[in-house]
């Protein structure tokens, strides 16, 4: 092969790799991410633990922020790394569809917190608003739901 063609291969091959960047769900994060530095890979966990996993994906996600649910909104009080975060959520009715809890332990599909994520609410929005938490954090708010949403 000539050197022209190896160089346009070159040139080919690394635009092919180029472009493929930015993954819609990413699973590592880092500096200029607005997340966590150094980076870290998160995955999907079997067995979440709520202070480690699930009250990360609170501050990350910035649902413990001022102008979220650190101050409140619509009656759900988070705060980062806080230990009273688990009986804010765990087994307390829903503000805005009493009949739900807003983690109700063994049932991720009925805690209000997962409707509202996965945007199945009949009032409101969805959470976050004008964005959606990715499918990592979502399946392992479920399995810590499913798995009893125990206090650990």
């Amino acid at each position: 092969m000539n050197n022209r063609v190896r160089i346009f291969t070159l040139l080919i091959t690394g635009s092919a790799f180029a472009s493929c960047g930015g993954d819609p769900n990413p699973t590592a994060l880092g500096p200029g991410s607005g997340d966590r530095d150094p980076p870290m890979t998160r995955v999907i966990l079997q067995n979440p633990s709520f202070e480690q996993d699930v009250q990360e994906i609170f501050v990350r996600t910035g649902c413990a922020d001022s102008g979220c649910h650190r101050d409140g909104q619509a009656g759900l009080f988070l705060r980062p790394n806080d230990a009273a975060n688990y009986g804010n959520i765990v087994n307390v009715a829903a503000e805005n569809e009493r009949e739900y809890f807003l983690v109700e332990p063994f049932d991720a599909t009925n805690s209000y917190m997962i409707i509202r994520l996965e945007d199945r609410q009949r009032v409101g929005g969805p959470m976050p608003p004008g964005s959606r938490i990715d499918n990592i954090d979502l399946t392992n708010l479920r399995n810590w739901i499913d798995n009893g949403a125990p206090n650990n």
